[in-house]
């Protein structure tokens, strides 16, 4: 339902009140219910149409949905979201384009974010007006929420925790929710789902992967020139401690291989930024035997650079296969 066809809903009802209130005062003729009582009726009628009209606006709406969206384009391949009790919510996310087509909600906005494996998950119940200017400095872990099959009172109090202590981390942010799922709470399921410490009430800190296993990661993008993306995959690759490359210019392409929880850390950070067609071609362990090496990050310029260093790794075959130079090159 717009927000024509809500008013004249709502102005048809208000006549039908009134006309049944005059009804009464006909019929009952004792004065029970003055003009004042009347006019007090009306402006309650007025002030709760308002109310309900004001739960949602065009620009929350919009803006709750493309952080809704940045959160789906960013989640791993075994990480899943799940909408929860209105399936117009799952309308208006497939037609976000125009919002003004369809009826506005009548909930708010609930979905969770779940990993494959693991018997936790986080729940977002959001509230109608985030995404206004007076929502910000909401607490979030009043939003976010912890869940789980069979889940014990310490894990729940021990993640709810880690919760709390991540949203006060965050700062000022265009997009906290997504902030706090994406960069700070999925990489921790992940890691305690790795080290098998579910319960993170034991320990003062966030769960630690402890896990030997190498992962490796490819991306591309339409171009990578930004000195400031470049200097930050440079820090992620030494604060995570993974190796690889960035290819600047036309195509981007960007290869990094270390530990599990490092390679899926600095897949989510590269995924945070705002880009031109970003792809994830992929995140998962190589099939192949590890080239081992002095740990580092370059820089490369041109494709061919590109597979000459693939080769090098014995991973040609990872980037010619999906279109990025040739094996002659």
């Amino acid at each position: 339902m717009n927000i024509k066809s809500s008013a004249l809903v709502l102005r048809s009802g208000r006549q039908e009140l009134l006309g049944h209130l005059l009804r009464i005062v006909k019929v009952r003729n004792e004065g029970a219910l003055s003009l004042a009582m009347l006019h007090t009726c009306w402006n309650i009628s007025v002030k709760r149409g308002k109310e309900r009209r004001g739960m949602f606006s065009p620009t929350t709406i919009t803006r709750q949905l493309e952080e809704l969206n940045l959160i789906k384009c960013s989640l791993l391949n075994d990480e899943h979201i799940a909408l929860t009790d209105s399936g117009q919510w799952e309308a208006l996310l497939q037609n976000s384009e125009d919002v003004s087509a369809l009826p506005t909600p009548d909930s708010a906005l609930r979905f969770q974010v779940k990993c494959e494996n693991v018997p936790i998950w986080f729940e977002v119940n959001v509230p109608d007006d985030y995404g206004a200017q007076e929502s910000n400095g909401l607490a979030l872990d009043g939003i976010v929420s912890v869940r789980g099959d069979q889940i014990t009172r310490s894990e729940q109090e021990g993640w709810q925790r880690i919760v709390k202590q991540s949203s006060e981390e965050l700062g000022e942010s265009e997009y906290p929710i997504f902030e706090l799922l994406v960069t700070h709470l999925l990489p921790q399921l992940h890691a305690s789902r790795a080290s098998d410490t579910l319960d993170p009430s034991n320990s003062s800190q966030a769960p630690e992967l402890i896990l030997d296993m190498t992962y490796h990661a490819l991306l591309t993008s339409h171009h990578l020139i930004s000195p400031t993306k470049r200097r930050s995959l440079q820090q992620w690759s030494s604060q995570l401690a993974v190796s690889g490359f960035a290819k600047v210019g036309y195509p981007g392409v960007i290869y990094c291989q270390g530990s599990q929880s490092g390679v899926e850390q600095f897949v989510a950070n590269v995924k945070a930024m705002q880009w031109l067609a970003l792809r994830l071609r992929f995140v998962e362990p190589p099939v192949d035997d590890i080239v081992e090496g002095e740990r580092k990050w370059i820089e490369l310029e041109k494709v061919g650079e590109v597979v000459q260093e693939m080769r090098r790794l014995g991973r040609e075959r990872y980037v010619v296969e999906m279109g990025i130079g040739s094996a002659g090159t």
